[in-house]
């Protein structure tokens, strides 16, 4: 399928399936490969003959749905949020949390991809700050709703391009090379769950310290999709809670009830801390 073809096709589907064309600019290529794989899978000649097929195999749609996610993620990526996280951003959250009297500090990473998210959170936890709150656990809930994706992170086996942003001493601490590729070790695993969940259709049930919707909901999503999702997810946030954006996202309007964490970029907090006064309680 050539270029301009494909994003025709891609300027009809994705507003079909509440995804927003210029999310995509960039990936297009890549999410084109994939579609013209599919095509030559099911015998078609071009786009046309898959808009056809399209209206007369409406299961589909959830094929395509999954050729268009395109998981870009590195351990430590965008480290200027992550040394913010654990600078400033977990200490708070956790001393809020031992004020609960909380036993867990609950993460959920949306979208989570290959694993490397929530992976490297753990990391964080783990080797700077899990010391000086002993009494307090990590418990990350990983979704995404690609299972191929969650296969390669339940796995936790990646290749040395994923790691080169993550600080070496942690690389050689928290993994293990194995036949060309580096395992992440157990006692980094034990606080990752992953489960597969399409946001456009249910949201966790639980509550949580930190969420993290980077490069997902505000990229890929369509503006109403957008509008009717965002309340939802930042719903499950406890008050005083934070909400990390992907670095080039903007909230949507309607967010009253976030404010900028101070001296972050891209962090937001719901509210104030417990022991910033009435307004967190």
């Amino acid at each position: 399928m050539h270029d301009a073809d494909c994003v025709a096709f891609l300027q009809w589907a994705l507003p079909r399936m509440r995804l927003h064309w210029p999310g995509f600019r960039k990936v297009r290529r890549q999410v084109c490969k994939r579609i013209d794989r599919r095509l030559q899978t099911l015998g078609l000649a071009d786009a046309a003959a898959y808009r056809s097929y399209l209206a007369a195999h409406a299961a589909e749609w959830d094929t395509l749905r999954g050729l268009c996610t395109v998981p870009i993620s590195r351990f430590y990526r965008d480290r200027e949020v992550f040394a913010c996280l654990g600078h400033t951003v977990l200490p708070a959250l956790a001393a809020a949390a031992v004020q609960r009297a909380q036993h867990t500090l609950d993460c959920w990473s949306a979208g989570c991809a290959g694993g490397e998210e929530p992976y490297t959170l753990s990391i964080l936890w783990t080797l700077a700050l899990a010391g000086r709150y002993p009494g307090l656990a990590l418990r990350v809930l990983a979704t995404d709703a690609d299972p191929l994706a969650l296969g390669r992170a339940a796995a936790g086996a990646y290749g040395s391009s994923s790691l080169k942003e993550l600080p070496a001493p942690w690389r050689a601490l928290a993994f293990e090379e194995c036949a060309g590729e580096y395992r992440v070790r157990e006692r980094f695993r034990a606080a990752v769950e992953f489960a597969r969940q399409d946001l456009g259709e249910t949201i966790p049930e639980r509550r949580f310290d930190l969420v993290l919707c980077r490069n997902l909901v505000l990229t890929y999503f369509a503006p109403d999709l957008q509008r009717e999702l965002m309340p939802r997810i930042i719903a499950t946030l406890r008050p005083g809670g934070a909400l990390v954006l992907g670095i080039h996202e903007s909230l949507p309007e309607g967010s009253a009830e976030l404010v900028p964490w101070p001296g972050a970029r891209a962090i937001f907090r719901k509210g104030a801390l417990p022991h910033d006064g009435p307004a967190a309680l």
